[in-house]
């Protein structure tokens, strides 16, 4: 099967076609966002972090600026620093850069200010999409698309219907030879042992319950107890029990095919097939991080409804609560609440979804991006200093 993608230099391939910029540090984010909002093409990251970061802490976030720049999703890159921050300007451009793209960079404090690295930036900006303003579109196989799988605002009915049709879905497009990413480690807890025992081997196996355990002791070192925010109030309200119910149908989303490794947050797998990344629960960090490891399409299950969007990829958003659809139908783009009522299979509406993946990676816009949500927020896991 063939969809519509932009082949970029290093062979990869995107559904979207963006002018990134990156802000280095937050104190540049305001210069990237004054400037992407005069320029139609141009997409700015709301970095809220970049300075006064240490050790791993600041490994993931040049990881994660860097896995967005090179993201297929990206045609080319503006990076934009204050210039006395922690994370290395041209250094991150020119990692960016690796991958063949077109990147500029622009240096607050060396322009004179923002005003004038305003200026500056929008004249490399409109030069680079004067750059890639002639690549079009070409059919390439399914097996380029690599999709992100996330829930949020979850309910009794995501585990019951819309998780369990997203990994038919899932299944569907390893089956394809593509890549799939399953993330939120607070959400296998409790269900850790059902994921290991289809890892490939007992390192990747180890490496599952690794992370699972260290999300637990990093709870534990600061006295707190998981369970005070998982199940979140609105999860509660929405009919889940306990972690353990809510893990147990978080999975669910993986579908049914073998896990090939096990990923660090914003970490680019190096295969195909199905993959773990260590995220947290929460969904715009969790997301931000498997599309910094280059996954060009999110599919978001809700019960409870959520309007989740991402600057550089599209959000298909789904429930199986009719309630929720019905409320919040501008923001979600399939209704799957017919598996409760017994109209359709869990199966038949996999294959639903997974035509919807088709239509979206071929042009179709979701609803998240026609009303321009572009979330985007960075897993802090270190104090700053």
């Amino acid at each position: 099967m063939e969809i519509l993608g932009y082949r970029r230099p290093d062979g990869k391939v995107g559904i979207r076609n963006h002018i990134l910029i990156i802000p280095t540090s937050v104190c540049s984010s305001t210069v990237a966002s004054n400037i992407a909002n005069q320029v139609p093409e141009a997409v700015a990251l709301p970095n809220q972090h970049g300075c006064c970061q240490i050790g791993a802490d600041h490994v993931q976030t040049v990881r994660t600026l860097v896995g967005f720049g090179k993201n297929p999703n990206v045609a080319a890159v503006l990076v934009i620093g204050l210039g006395c921050e922690g994370i290395p300007i041209r250094e991150t451009a020119a990692e960016i850069e690796g991958s063949g793209k077109h990147v500029e960079v622009v240096v607050i404090q060396e322009s004179g200010g923002t005003l004038k690295a305003e200026a500056e930036g929008l004249r490399k900006v409109s030069e680079l999409v004067r750059k890639v303003a002639h690549l079009q579109p070409e059919k390439v196989d399914l097996s380029e698309l690599s999709l992100a799988i996330e829930c949020g605002g979850s309910d009794f009915t995501s585990g019951l219907a819309s998780n369990p049709a997203v990994g038919k879905a899932a299944d569907l497009l390893v089956a394809a030879g593509g890549n799939v990413i399953l993330s939120e480690t607070t959400e296998f807890i409790g269900a850790e042992h059902v994921l290991a025992g289809r890892a490939k081997s007992q390192e990747v196996a180890e490496k599952l319950f690794k992370i699972v355990n260290d999300c637990e002791a990093r709870a534990k070192y600061l006295n707190i107890d998981i369970r005070d925010g998982q199940p979140t109030p609105g999860n509660i309200a929405g009919g889940i029990s306990s972690i353990e119910e809510k893990s147990l149908g978080c999975i669910y989303k993986a579908g049914h095919a073998p896990i090939q490794d096990v990923l660090e947050y914003g970490e680019i797998p190096i295969g195909k097939g199905l993959y773990i990344m260590d995220t947290p629960g929460q969904d715009i960090e969790s997301i931000t991080g498997m599309l910094a490891g280059g996954a060009t399409v999110v599919l978001f299950t809700t019960g409870r409804g959520t309007p989740t969007g991402s600057p550089i990829a599209p959000v298909i958003k789904i429930t199986a609560n009719k309630r929720t659809y019905t409320m919040m139908e501008d923001n979600i783009d399939l209704d799957a609440s017919s598996i409760i009522s017994g109209e359709e299979t869990i199966e038949e509406v996999g294959h639903r979804i997974f035509a919807e993946i088709i239509a979206v990676a071929n042009g179709r816009r979701t609803k998240a991006e026609s009303l321009g949500y572009k979330e985007f927020g960075i897993y802090k896991i270190g104090s700053t200093y």
